[in-house]
């Protein structure tokens, strides 16, 4: 059983200012000497990139369709741990679901797992009387969510503060905060979210001392403690990542620095678990691969806004290529997958498979099921595996001789080539452990 304060950050729809929000609060409540486990709802790499940030403790995800319900509980009391109070963030709008119709995987969804109320987030720049329309039918749309305070964000003036409360609290949702209109408070953005934090570290850091300031002055923090107070204990044991049966002495080599920052905490460590030591390098930067490796992670990320780098660093892919040739294990994930083509809209990659990357203007998004089409270093044939793809690129040709996946009504996807499994395909093994098991095995064997 756990009893740690805990409340989700939910918005009436996207672009409210949940994100804002949430690490606004995060800052505040460290900057007074809190213990903050942040979290974020569905599978986005980016939000708990700030969520780290200003909470000084790792983001972590909690998506029901990915890792399944039963995982949500044990994997928040892992990540909850020696917090005093977590803040969830969540996703879209609070009842958002997977499908668009049902509400599953949605952030109401997560609230009721956890048995934790919700703090509901509302954009009133273009409203007055109306928001208490909105408050009213999101409080009593599902009485099983608890909709516990509210927060008026992009408020105009005081008049404007004035009329708002005026008319929401009657309704009895207490207005936790106000938080004015500045533009200052705002992260750059790409594709559909905020540029990840690894790319703007300083900027990041600042931006977030402000906000923590701003929140600090227009946000009820002691009543947002006593809200995440209310949450009653939750029965779940806390999550673990350790193996049974470790196999020591592996060492995995994972990408990282600006180009590659998505990588789900629990990914890592799951390979820590598995008996393996995990090393970090930066493709852009570093000129070889880390001393002793074993076997390679190349996650996602945003290898197309590194591009000149990544292929500037010739060193690097050449010890990649070399690496790959050897059979040793490659897995990549999105962006990986990106460098190890033959070129990435032109500039030469590490060439470990034989297709070409390029961008588009077209996006790729959404949960997929897939089924495993050839036995690798992750799966066996036939397995079958949840995960997501967020991609604006496309890989020609789209598959070699050995796929991959069969993604559920989209056909083969993937390669897998000797020792290398690379995907569009991001999976949160917590969900699947057996697989950076199987990894590390595999590793140990080709070492050995």
């Amino acid at each position: 059983m756990v009893e740690i304060p805990r409340f989700v950050v939910a918005g009436t729809h996207s672009g409210v200012g949940k994100t804002t929000v949430s690490s606004g609060i995060m800052a505040a409540l460290a900057a007074r000497g809190f213990r903050v486990a942040p979290f974020k709802v569905g599978p986005d790499f980016i939000d708990p990139s700030y969520h780290a940030l200003a909470a000084g403790r790792p983001g972590r995800n909690l998506d029901p369709f990915l890792c399944g319900e039963d995982l949500i509980g044990p994997l928040f009391s892992h990540g909850a741990r020696g917090a005093d109070v977590a803040v969830i963030e969540g996703v879209m709008g609070l009842f958002d679901g997977k499908s668009g119709g049902g509400d599953f995987a949605s952030t109401a969804h997560v609230a009721r797992l956890l048995g934790a109320p919700v703090l509901l987030v509302v954009d009133a720049s273009a409203m007055a009387r109306s928001a208490a329309a909105v408050v009213h039918g999101y409080a009593s749309f599902d009485p099983r969510v608890r909709v516990g305070g509210v927060i008026l964000n992009r408020v105009g003036s005081e008049a404007h503060e004035r009329m708002l409360r005026e008319a929401v609290e009657p309704l009895g949702v207490p207005v936790l905060g106000v938080l004015r209109r500045d533009a200052g408070l705002a992260a750059p953005e790409r594709h559909l979210g905020l540029i990840p934090a690894a790319e703007r570290r300083r900027e990041a850091q600042r931006t977030l001392s402000r906000l923590g300031a701003s929140v600090a002055r227009g946000i009820d923090l002691e009543g947002i403690l006593r809200l995440a107070r209310s949450a009653g204990p939750l029965e779940a044991e806390p999550w673990s990542p350790e193996a049974p049966e470790p196999v020591p002495g592996v060492r995995v080599a994972v990408a990282s620095g600006p180009a590659f920052s998505f990588l789900y905490r629990e990914n890592l460590e799951l390979l820590r678990g598995a008996g393996a030591e995990v090393l970090f390098f930066d493709p852009a930067a570093d000129e070889g691969l880390p001393e002793g490796a074993d076997a390679l992670y190349l996650g996602g990320g945003f290898p197309e806004a590194y591009a000149a780098e990544l292929s500037e660093n010739r060193p690097l892919r050449e010890a990649v290529r070399r690496f790959a040739a050897e059979e040793r294990p490659v897995v990549a994930e999105c962006g990986g997958l990106l460098y190890l083509v033959r070129s990435l809209d032109g500039r030469e990659m590490c060439g470990v498979l034989d297709a070409g990357a390029r961008m588009t203007d077209r996006l790729t998004l959404g949960y997929r099921e897939a089924r495993a089409l050839t036995a690798s270093l992750l799966a066996g044939a036939g397995e079958e595996v949840r995960g997501h793809e967020f991609h604006y690129s496309v890989v020609e040709p789209p598959a070699g001789e050995s796929p991959a996946w069969d993604l559920a009504g989209r056909g083969p996807e993937g390669f897998v080539a000797g020792g290398v499994h690379a995907s569009y395909l991001h999976l949160h093994w917590a969900a699947r452990p057996e697989m950076p098991r199987r990894l590390v095995r595999v590793a140990a064997g080709v070492r050995a």
